[in-house]
């Protein structure tokens, strides 16, 4: 069967079949279509035909389904964050799924079986509610005829469906097709008292090796703080609600854990976690003490001044911080704000460049950076290397936006919102090479790593670019870039890292779905990473630490 070809619906439901895809096409239909009927009238049967054929590869786009979630046992959080997956999103409440289905204006078809039989139907008929008010999202809901959540859906105006009207239903071939088939009937889910009473939600071990949407609904009905576990789980949920070993899904509830959980947690999660290809090093989530939490990590980078390594980062009030990149101790803060960032860099002369949501870079100093003294300080009152390259930059993209910025130890890059990458040497700071066109629509993050080609000659600079047609690429400045990307998904690039670290040429990438990479380019070994959040800034230390901010966590991984 091709993908343009449909079955018939089961049980004589084809008048049923064709309103749904007539509703389906028009776009004159309410955006809410809701299926009622009785017990076993074959509501599910019918969207699980509507789902088979919607999503299968080549389907027309009138009839195409997105996002499949039979609510059934489940909770708001588990519907949440299956939505989220199917639709390449990272959503922590709905309030974030909507801000990314709001940012993408493609048509999204959202099909939700069982809404009788949730965990919290009138909840989710608040998120249905709040989706439909996009106008580019059409949902079918099914729930039983008489459950009280179906007035809270008849008030957006939906069209309605009620299978036990005889007029979706072909009578003749219903009963031609109950001749040859047994009685099909609705299966009985248990409610979340039953499916928790096999798990100890005190348990690390236990809630790591059990189904993770059990878990999460017996943790949305259990509000006992169980040692910091439930709070952790629930704001990793998204993530642990994957399909994966228990070690990958301990390693991401560590991360996750805050300072003030019960101590005894985070051994037992270090053990199950010593078959995920990470070790976590530390981390900071909202709310620690000691450590204390540094806030929202809107940008970040690692400087080498003075060392050890340091990691610098601004928060969402623009304060400048420095941390150790050994254990997140504080370090100290810089002078001023930098509100609003999209991009930070420390350059070799100590100068700290931000870029902000407007696309202009702010210059700003390390307390640390070396000042010139005695006769050369009185000669010396201009502007400094740093200074110049970033005055250069900002004078040769004036008729664009600057959208990413980065930074090694010998260049400069920024790129802006038509997919154009630019770069000056800091050898020769008043120069702007030409512009590379590497990316279709808007370059979204850069990074760059200075790499040794020979012992004897100088390193060259590599910049990495990822933009939203969800590819990255590499390029030498001063050669033609690669044709082929280094990677490329169904998925914006929302954060990059390079680095010459002592194991060769690292690259980190997080995706707008969550998903985080780790790839050693020289041996092609690849690892991958999911926080459970939405991924502001990645960087990378000479011994390959991985870091990773979001609104609610900065985490450090080493690779094993």
């Amino acid at each position: 069967m091709t993908a343009g070809t449909w079955a018939r619906p089961a049980a004589g439901r084809e008048p049923a079949g064709a309103a749904l895809l007539g509703w389906l096409a028009d776009p004159a239909a309410p955006r809410l279509c809701l299926v009622t009927g009785s017990e076993n009238c074959g509501k599910s049967q019918l969207l699980a035909w509507l789902v088979a054929h919607g999503t299968r590869p080549g389907t027309a786009p009138e009839r195409r389904v997105h996002g499949f979630v039979p609510l059934a046992g489940q909770g708001v959080r588990t519907a949440l964050w299956t939505l989220a997956d199917q639709l390449g999103l990272v959503a922590r409440a709905p309030e974030e799924l909507l801000a990314g289905l709001s940012a993408d204006r493609r048509r999204t078809v959202l099909v939700l079986p069982d809404l009788h039989a949730a965990t919290d139907p009138y909840a989710l008929a608040d998120l249905v509610g709040a989706l439909v008010g996009l106008e580019h999202v059409r949902i079918s809901v099914e729930a039983r005829t008489g459950h009280e959540a179906i007035s809270a859906l008849k008030v957006l105006a939906p069209a309605e469906m009620d299978l036990d009207d005889p007029r979706w239903t072909d009578l003749a071939r219903a009963k031609a097709w109950r001749a040859v088939h047994p009685t099909r009937r609705e299966s009985t889910t248990p409610g979340p008292e039953e499916t928790s009473a096999s798990l100890d939600l005190d348990d690390p071990v236990g809630v790591c090796t059990a189904d993770p949407d059990q878990v999460t609904s017996a943790y949305e009905a259990d509000t006992e703080p169980r040692g910091g576990l439930r709070r952790a789980w629930l704001r990793a949920g998204q993530s642990l609600s994957r399909d994966q070993e228990p070690a990958d899904r301990a390693l991401v509830l560590l991360a996750a854990l805050g300072d003030g959980a019960d101590p005894r947690l985070s051994p037992t999660l270090e053990r199950l976690a010593a078959g995920a290809p990470w070790r976590s090093v530390w981390s900071r989530v909202r709310g620690d003490v000691t450590p204390p939490w540094p806030g929202p990590v809107m940008a970040l980078t690692v400087t080498s001044r003075p060392l050890p390594e340091q990691l610098l980062l601004t928060d969402h009030q623009g304060t400048l911080r420095s941390i150790s990149c050994s254990d997140a101790v504080p370090a100290g803060r810089l002078p001023g704000l930098a509100p609003d960032a999209l991009g930070l860099v420390s350059l070799p002369d100590g100068t700290v460049v931000v870029l902000d949501s407007d696309g202009r870079l702010h210059t700003h100093r390390e307390s640390t950076a070396p000042r010139p003294s005695g006769l050369a300080a009185l000669l010396d009152d201009g502007p400094g290397t740093g200074e110049q390259t970033i005055e250069a930059l900002s004078k040769a993209v004036t008729h664009t936006q600057i959208t990413a910025l980065t930074a090694s130890e010998r260049a400069v890059a920024v790129a802006d919102h038509m997919g154009k990458v630019y770069v000056a040497f800091l050898t020769d700071p008043g120069r702007v090479l030409p512009a590379e066109h590497l990316h279709e629509g808007p370059v979204t993050a850069l990074a760059s790593a200075d790499v040794p080609v020979a012992e004897s000659g100088p390193d060259i600079s590599l910049v990495y670019s990822g933009g939203t047609d969800g590819r990255v690429r590499v390029w030498g400045p001063g050669n033609k870039p690669a044709d082929v990307p280094v990677a490329e998904r169904a998925s914006s690039v929302s954060a990059l890292a390079a680095r010459m670290t002592t194991s060769g040429v690292a690259l980190s990438i997080a995706w707008t779905d969550g998903l985080v990479e780790y790839r050693r380019l020289d041996t092609a070994e690849r690892r991958t990473f999911h926080p459970g959040q939405p991924v502001n800034a990645l960087a990378l230390t000479r011994t390959e630490e991985l870091l990773i901010g979001t609104d609610e966590l900065l985490t450090c991984l080493r690779p094993v």
